[in-house]
């Protein structure tokens, strides 16, 4: 690779994107310094208001120092408890960094940013809750899945006996919000997070740090990493954060794929930050988190490939040219994330978009309370093949179905979506999909788990460039979950999420095949199989 590098604090970007001259005109405009010092008026006018009360994550690493003594306390107060599971409920920013936490470091944490009834019934077992700690995290409080969640565990710990159920909660929210109100009736443990920093900026706030802390993470070493990093923010010399952020605006899609030296799962957390940062007004770069390094879809003259990891090289060492990254980000994880904050923060005021509001996230909400309230409307599909059902489509098989899809993806600026509202776990091996897809088209294609995705791509699919090809896919429920206080279930709720995204979509006259698995088993392997038979 050949082209800029530049590094600080441990961490290094090196590309061979030509950024050299918006990265001097950049710090020749005193941009780095005004960002380290919190200037609201980077974005513009139009976001001056919502930039002023959302640029703590800056710094916020020092406010999160108070954390390590009393997260190091309650830890040890469950171990002695037999308490030494811990289970996160939350969604978006509020569960991914986390998830990039526990898999670097193996932490074994589970996380709920899920309707599925499968992975609930899954995590609310007896064996599993007489060992375990839920930590509930929302910015409002009043996210309805993880309120949800919340509701499903404390029935489950009172059906299995366990009363002083409320000291197993841990609660992760804004000062002022409905979760912090039931803390103080109930007697959870609670931790307020930075309200100026918002849930996609939030990796090294109470939200980042609670759950990881008590699964047993160091979180003063990932404090003192971001610590070492932010030095760099004002500098005119070294400055990786604007490095990357002048890539991550080149082109208009970043794929992204861990490389193998020791951070896990960091394409997911950048995928929810950048997308939901940057797609909007029509525009913005569209993330794509590929299986590893020379993934299927990596490289292509509208996108740019990058690889993120933990060593001072950062090289794939795969042997294949096709490996070989435009974009190496290497450095320890606390670093990671507040260059890949910054970095989307430069690429908003490159690109000309409020990094911080996510103005197209609520519609599929309001979507989903209004079928919630009304009830899902029938649905009859045009065909059943097999064990799937095919609606949005007039073909009569799978393959034909998806081969039209292909067809409506095969023009400039293109990109294809699949949205799985299904069990991220048993129903795993879906996700081939994706690398399927790429090999047989020149777009780029992304994968989401739904309802994880709304909190992350979703805002694109709706606020960015409107050339998304969208594939739908649901599945029967099983066994479904009642929601203690709620006139709907987990698998009703789901069913709505779904709808209520379809129904955002279309009103903007997407092309939207949904597939619909009768039977889940069997229907993921006949659905791989009819991508694979394609041409």
């Amino acid at each position: 690779m050949m082209g800029k590098m530049e590094a600080a604090g441990g961490l290094a970007v090196t590309t061979g994107v030509d950024v050299n001259a918006v990265v001097e005109r950049l710090k020749g405009e005193g941009i780095p310094a005004r960002l380290a010092a919190k200037d609201a008026t980077l974005w513009g006018p139009d976001a001056e208001a919502e930039a002023s009360i959302r640029l703590g994550w800056i710094d916020t690493f020092e406010k999160s120092k108070e954390l390590v003594d009393p997260l190091a306390k309650l830890r040890a107060e469950f171990g002695e408890q037999g308490i030494d599971h811990v289970a996160l409920c939350g969604m978006g920013g509020s569960s991914l960094a986390p998830e990039v936490i526990s898999r670097t470091l193996d932490l074994g944490i589970s996380i709920l940013d899920t309707t599925d009834p499968g992975q609930i019934l899954a995590e609310i077992g007896e064996e599993s809750l007489r060992r375990t700690a839920v930590v509930v995290s929302s910015k409002s409080g009043s996210t309805v899945e993880t309120d949800s969640q919340r509701r499903a565990f404390e029935a489950a710990f009172r059906g299995v006996g366990i009363e002083d159920f409320a000291k197993r909660f841990v609660f992760v929210t804004d000062p002022g919000s409905q979760l912090e109100a039931l803390a103080t009736e109930t007697g959870a443990h609670l931790f307020l997070a930075d309200a100026n920093v918002g849930g996609r900026y939030s990796a090294l706030t109470a939200f980042g740090l609670v759950p990881t802390a008590l699964a047993g993470a160091n979180i003063a070493e990932l404090i003192e990493q971001a610590e070492a990093f932010a030095a760099s923010i004002a500098s005119e010399d070294e400055n990786p954060a604007v490095v990357l952020g002048a890539v991550i605006a080149a082109k208009p899609t970043i794929t992204i794929a861990d490389d193998g030296t020791g951070i896990v799962g960091l394409g997911d957390w950048a995928e929810q930050l950048v997308a939901e940062s940057l797609g909007k007004d029509g525009k913005g770069t569209l993330p794509v988190v590929l299986e590893g390094p020379g993934a299927a879809g990596a490289r292509g003259s509208d996108r740019t490939y990058a690889t993120v990891g933990g060593s001072s090289t950062g090289l794939p060492n795969s042997g294949s040219q096709l490996a070989m990254p435009d974009t190496v980000v290497n450095g320890p994880l606390g670093a990671q994330f507040l260059c890949w904050e910054l970095a989307t923060a430069y690429a908003g005021h490159l690109i000309g978009i409020d990094p911080f509001n996510q103005p197209n996230v609520t519609e599929s909400k309001e979507n989903t309370n209004r079928i919630l309230d009304e009830g899902l409307s029938e649905e009859r599909p045009h065909a059943v093949d097999g064990a799937i059902e095919i609606y949005g489509s007039h073909a009569e098989t799978v393959g034909g179905a998806i081969g039209e899809l292909l067809v409506d993806a095969d023009s400039d600026g293109a990109y294809i979506a699949v949205m799985a509202y299904l069990d991220r776990l048993d129903d795993a091996p879906l996700a081939q999909l994706r690398a399927e897809l790429a090999e047989r088209t020149g777009a780029p294609v992304t994968w989401g788990w739904g309802p994880r995705f709304l909190h992350s791509t979703g805002q694109f699919h709706k606020g960015g460039r409107q050339t998304g090809v969208f594939l739908q896919i649901t599945g029967a429920v099983g066994e479904d979950v009642e929601i203690p206080g709620r006139d709907y279930t987990f698998g009703g709720l789901q069913a709505a999420q779904a709808a209520g995204d379809r129904q955002a979509l279309e009103s903007r006259d997407r092309p939207l095949v949904r597939l619909h698995l009768t039977d889940r088993k069997r229907g993921v392997n006949q659905l791989l199989h009819a991508v694979r038979g394609l041409s």
